[in-house]
């Protein structure tokens, strides 16, 4: 019986700067859902990218006087390299420089929908925020004229002659994906945002620019040599490029559509409501779901640069392990509201739930069992069972709400048939034999359960206590200063 598939995608990262802790969080969580899915026997297929035909990117190689390719290779690099440190399984991380897959991709996109009679050419003015890649209008501007999203960044009034789309064609069809829930968005108070801005209207959006504001850097025009394709409409469609749109029909028919694509608040619009838009003239099928989360704020204010306060996740990783990371950013922050990063916090909760908790059991365990000298039942490769509650929570992306049910139930019961078994004072060889293997089971057992979080603790677990003989090791976490 074939498996099910299962293709779940992150947003695709500007490169113009190395990653930071918010690119972690979305890295972890999206590999999470992957992980999840192989476990329940999904054939799944995870993809990221670098959204390198940006202008912001033209301009981030300008001022380190660097050729463009040059730039946007050594920075996609990094991102690539985060993931490595994270244990992140990326099955593709497609570059939007890449002229034999993503161009073709993006000019086949470009002529469906032309071909549909959406894309018209025209004269334009307008404020542009090269943060966003986005022009506004004035009414969607903070008190002082500024984006929200970038804050002291002054705005450009550009004017040009640029290929549009006809969004406004869309506005009904959208809002029917959205409120039958063919499309669906997640968390529900995002999904009601979309539906309040596209009930306002949709207008016609700009998806080109002109090879001077481009420095000739992008995706061509299809019949245009004058225009590069817009970033937006160049970027989203990564998600099919990275799967054979374009290129090999046999791969793209395997995967698309997405099953879930996770991003940040910031880019809902151009998900929620642009890419449907395109897909749609373009007669190709939707992505099912869009996984939203929130933002990290760092000591109580917002990551910026002028603040000086972008923490660099690959020194957290150095420092504490891939694992003591992705276990706090998941347990300690609810996708669905802001949370605040301080390093403070992130070592209490080591220490209490990681050093004292997991990494103390494993440890009581392991030298009770190596303590018996007897041979316990050999681990055999299992499934992880999940209760009702906790495969809920999975389902609905709560990854706090697992984290806190896997701690509060299946650990404390160990830590609790521990104590109350004492198996140190026990002199019957059959029954401390027996209390030995059910607890070394319920190790294993949350080993399992914890394997979409912590991969590489999750392994270390089930090596060390596979039997049928049970040796102690160092700490899987050492207790922190």
């Amino acid at each position: 019986m074939a498996k099910s598939k299962f293709y779940i995608t992150t947003a695709i990262p500007y490169v113009n700067a190395k990653p930071h802790i918010g690119h972690a969080l979305e890295f972890i969580q999206t590999d999470s859902v992957a992980r999840y899915h192989r476990l329940k026997g999904f054939d799944t297929h995870m993809l990221s990218g670098g959204d390198e035909n940006a202008l912001k990117n033209v301009q981030a190689a300008e001022k380190e006087k660097m050729p463009v390719q040059e730039f946007v290779d050594s920075n996609t690099t990094l991102f690539e390299n985060l993931a490595k440190k994270l244990n992140v399984q990326f099955d593709v991380f497609q570059k939007g420089s890449d002229q034999a897959h993503h161009f073709p991709a993006s000019q086949k996109l470009w002529e469906l929908c032309q071909k549909n009679g959406d894309i018209y050419k025209k004269k334009y003015k307008g404020i542009y925020c090269v943060g966003c890649e986005l022009f506004y209008t004035r009414d969607e501007l903070d008190e002082n004229g500024e984006c929200y999203e970038h804050p002291g960044k002054p705005l450009e009034e550009v004017e040009e002659e640029n290929y549009f789309f006809k969004l406004s064609s869309y506005t009904e069809k959208i809002l029917d994906l959205i409120e039958s829930h063919n499309f669906q968005i997640v968390p529900d108070f995002r999904r009601n945002e979309v539906l309040s801005f596209v009930k306002k209207g949709l207008e016609d959006i700009s998806i080109s620019r002109s090879n001077e504001r481009a420095k000739n850097w992008g995706v061509p025009v299809p019949g245009d040599d004058s225009q590069r394709i817009y970033v937006w409409f160049d970027a989203l469609n990564i998600y099919q490029s990275g799967v054979g749109f374009g290129w090999n029909e046999e791969e793209y028919k395997k995967w698309w559509p997405a099953d879930v694509h996770v991003i940040g608040k910031g880019i809902i619009r151009f998900h929620a409501v642009y890419w449907p838009a395109f897909l749609l003239s373009a007669g190709l099928k939707l992505p099912k779901k869009l996984l939203v989360h929130e933002y990290f704020t760092v000591n109580g204010q917002k990551m910026s640069k002028t603040l000086g306060n972008v923490i660099d996740p690959i020194e957290l990783i150095n420092r504490y392990g891939a694992d003591a990371l992705r276990f706090y950013f998941l347990k300690y922050f609810s996708p669905f509201s802001d949370g605040d990063f301080s390093e403070e916090k992130f070592k209490i909760a080591y220490n209490a739930d990681l050093a004292n908790g997991l990494g103390n059991a494993a440890a009581r365990v392991a030298r009770l069992a190596e303590n018996s000298g007897f041979e316990f039942e050999e681990e055999k490769p299992l499934e992880a069972i999940y209760s009702e509650e906790v495969t809920e929570a999975f389902e609905k992306f709560e990854f706090n709400v697992v984290l806190q049910n896997l701690w509060n139930v299946r650990l404390s019961v160990l830590d609790k048939h521990i104590n109350d078994n004492a198996p140190w004072l026990i002199k019957e060889e059959s029954k401390l034999k027996l209390t030995l293997q059910q607890e070394i089971d319920m190790l294993r057992s949350l080993a399992r359960q914890i394997q979409p979080f912590m991969p590489e603790t999750s392994q270390k677990i089930l090596e060390q206590f596979k039997g049928p003989k049970i040796k102690s090791t160092k700490s899987l976490f050492p207790r922190l200063p």
